[in-house]
């Protein structure tokens, strides 16, 4: 996410000169080592100058908050704080957020707001517990997966495809996430556990194996130092052998039996058959989940305030799709109870603790009045903070019900159309991967002509990412099969149009992104009126990659782009948003995306993706009551035969050097002469419609070549771009 004028909001200050500039500091955050007498130190140097109401927080995941309460200043406790974040912080969504008993809410408060809003966290008010909410449980976790890998004998490289992806968590599933982390972190979180929980019936499983501590001895501590648990040999993966204590080849996967159970969609038969299989690898992976619901039943009321806390702490903090008690309340909590309680009774759980008994009789976790408090036993509500109310689609727990959102105004089987107050129509595109077919199109015009009759704006939108990921090539198969070129080339042109409607309609257009933004959808967002982006959005055109160039109207658009922005020079203005398409650069922030010429300066850039839709809604009203007018189409400059020559020389040298390949090279080509409007002289003015018509020609043209067939359908294969 690295952009050029990041470092201007960097200023650098140190202990002996700076100190004054704390008093304007709204938040400050200590991140010093984890040793007592250290952080004392320097609180009792800076608490002097912090201002009136500046919030003082620790990120310490190894400390008790309340300790370290007791060595801050007395008369500022009040405003003194945990604020723990999840590396690394642009991607994990969590922060935990803990008080000491001094801590006034109005602070914490105010925090939260800001840790929301404008950092676009998620965030669970923990308890002062070791290592708070997420790594108690989601350390816990890997240990128990540790532990019953040796238990079954399971390679690391095994446990891995069974824990990753197949149950909703990350690819890098347990030994890789360790890496990643870092074994010397991942030792330090469990040390915490080992020193500070010495009464928790678990204790004896918080030492890690000799193996592990062997391999962070030897320096090997992930991957910040290139080797770990895994590491890489030339292009082979080696895994760490514990028995040999050396590294071998990482090349075994999950037994087929166990892969097909894990296919399952209902979780109450998937967690039966793990548990009446007889395979090693069915019966790791009910140990696992039985003695992670198992901890987390007998600490949940010490660890976390509800089982809200819990599934969003691991959701966020870990990655996981569904939580563990999300998992639990699908499978049916008390038959996953009984089976529990027949394992402790069997000796085949790692501690002998018995169930609590809040769990008798609940049969739900989460339910659309809340979720279970494991104290009270009530159904805790969801924060009535006011910085919810700018989410009105919120992360959803498994047990609420889904929600209708606004009133719809027309519906199809890819398209839904709303309103939630009757002024600005919102369209949603249901189709998979929010991909654009001619139903969609269709969709898409008749939400721009009912918004054009009766409300005063339009916003696409989407609960979640991605955005869209393109055109529809799996509907458009057919027609490439038939070789309906006549069918394709209306399509093209109908997306055209569309994408051109966004820009000319009688109503303000704005496009709410988050998630992918590629190729037709990146086309739609180049046309909106304007664009309310997420951070995590990735934007580009790579048509490129199936053997096409954009014809939706992004070469035609960033061919407009260049000449409104060059200053004489065409070729100069025109070069990298070429390069841009030919390569099929892809932004890989919103922030990145407005350099790149994605997105245009005034692009509207949101933290937390849970706000877009309020945002956009406030964009689109701005605009609407403001007396927005369309502009007027455009006529510009072009680079001409003489600028696609230059291009083509450059072209030349890339294909020479073995940076693209011959047909790269030929797309290369048309994109050119797409960009700098065709067999025409420089400085050539033309209008939008004369580099669509080119764009659409070439497109079609492309269409007939086999590698291009070849590229699009090991795409719908395989999901990559083929580079024949």
């Amino acid at each position: 996410m690295a952009c050029k004028d990041t470092l201007d909001y960097i200023q650098a200050a140190n202990y002996e000169d700076d100190l004054d500039k704390l008093q304007n500091c709204d938040l400050v955050i200590e991140a010093v080592a984890e040793r007592l007498d250290i952080k004392e130190s320097l609180y009792a140097k800076v608490a002097p100058h912090l201002g009136a109401q500046t919030i003082f927080a620790t990120n310490t995941s190894g400390l008790s908050i309340e300790t370290l309460g007791g060595v801050f200043p007395a008369e500022l406790k009040h405003r003194f704080c945990g604020v723990h974040f999840f590396n690394p912080p642009r991607y994990m969504h969590l922060v935990e957020l803990i008080p000491c008993a001094a801590t006034e809410n109005q602070y914490l408060d105010n925090l939260e707001r800001f840790l929301v809003s404008t950092l676009g966290k998620g965030v669970v008010r923990a308890k002062d517990t070791p290592n708070f909410v997420a790594n108690r449980i989601g350390v816990f976790s890997m240990l128990a997966t540790i532990y019953n890998a040796k238990q079954f004998d399971l390679r690391f490289d095994v446990v891995d495809d069974l824990t990753g992806k197949r149950l909703g968590r990350p690819k890098s599933a347990t030994f890789r996430t360790a890496d990643v982390v870092g074994l010397d972190t991942f030792a330090h979180v469990a040390k915490t556990m080992d020193t500070n929980l010495p009464n928790d019936p678990w204790h004896a499983h918080f030492t890690l194996p000799q193996w592990l501590h062997t391999l962070i001895e030897q320096g090997a501590l992930g991957a910040k130092t290139k080797a770990g648990i895994f590491k890489k040999e030339g292009k082979r993966i080696m895994m760490f052998d514990p028995e040999h204590m050396d590294y071998v080849p990482s090349n075994q996967r999950a037994d087929a039996e166990v892969t097909e159970i894990l296919k399952e969609k209902n979780w109450g038969k998937k967690l039966a058959a793990l548990r009446a299989s007889h395979n090693p690898q069915a019966q790791f992976l009910w140990a696992s989940f039985r003695d992670v619901f198992h901890y987390i039943a007998v600490q949940a009321e010490t660890i976390a305030q509800n089982a809200r806390d819990v599934d969003f702490a691991i959701r966020w903090g870990f990655g996981w799709d569904l939580g563990p008690l999300e998992t639990w309340q699908a499978a049916g909590i008390q038959q996953v109870a009984a089976w529990i309680e027949e394992d402790i009774a069997a000796g085949k759980a790692m501690s002998t603790a018995p169930l609590p008994t809040w769990l008798k009789n609940i049969d739900a976790f989460h339910q659309d009045s809340g979720s279970l408090n494991f104290k009270t036993g009530q159904f805790d509500p969801r924060s009535s903070l006011d910085v919810y109310q700018r989410q009105y689609a919120p992360a959803k727990l498994l047990g609420e019900s889904d929600k209708i959102l606004g009133e719809t105004i027309f519906e199809t089987e890819v398209i839904r159309a709303f309103t939630l107050d009757g002024k600005v129509l919102v369209v949603e595109n249901r189709n998979k991967m929010r991909a654009v077919s001619k139903a969609v199109l269709d969709g898409l015009n008749q939400a721009i002509d009912i918004a054009e009759e009766r409300f005063d704006a339009l916003v696409i939108w989407a609960p979640d990412a991605p955005f869209s990921v393109g055109a529809d090539l799996k509907s458009m198969m057919p027609a490439f099969a038939t070789g309906d070129m006549v069918a394709i080339e209306a399509m093209i042109k109908q997306f055209q149009d569309t994408a051109m409607r966004l820009r000319y309609s009688q109503i303000p257009t704005i496009s709410a992104v988050q998630g992918f933004a590629f190729g037709g959808g990146c086309e739609f967002v180049m046309h909106s009126n304007k664009v309310v982006a997420a951070l995590e959005s990735y934007i580009g055109l790579v048509e490129v990659g199936v053997g096409l160039i954009p014809a939706g109207g992004g070469s035609k658009e960033f061919a407009l782009r260049a000449a409104q922005a060059s200053q004489g020079d065409i070729l100069a203005a025109l070069k990298d948003r070429y390069m841009n398409v030919a390569m099929a650069k892809v932004a890989t922030s919103a922030l990145e995306a407005k350099e790149t010429g994605h997105l245009t300066a005034d692009a509207v850039v949101v933290f937390n993706a849970y706000e877009l839709l309020y945002v956009a809604l406030s964009e689109a009203r701005a605009l609407a009551d403001a007396g927005w007018r369309p502009e007027t189409p455009k006529t510009f400059k072009v680079a001409g035969r003489a600028g696609a020559a230059s291009i083509m020389g450059q072209l030349v040298n890339m294909k020479e050097g073995g940076f693209i390949s011959d047909y790269d090279f030929y797309i290369g080509s048309k994109i050119a002469w797409v960009m700098t409007g065709g067999d025409v002289d420089e400085g050539t003015i033309v209008d939008e419609q004369w580099i669509l018509d080119l764009e659409r020609q070439v497109f079609v043209g492309l269409l007939q070549q086999e590698k291009t067939l070849e590229r699009i359908e090991n795409m719908l294969s395989t999901g990559k771009p083929l580079r024949n």
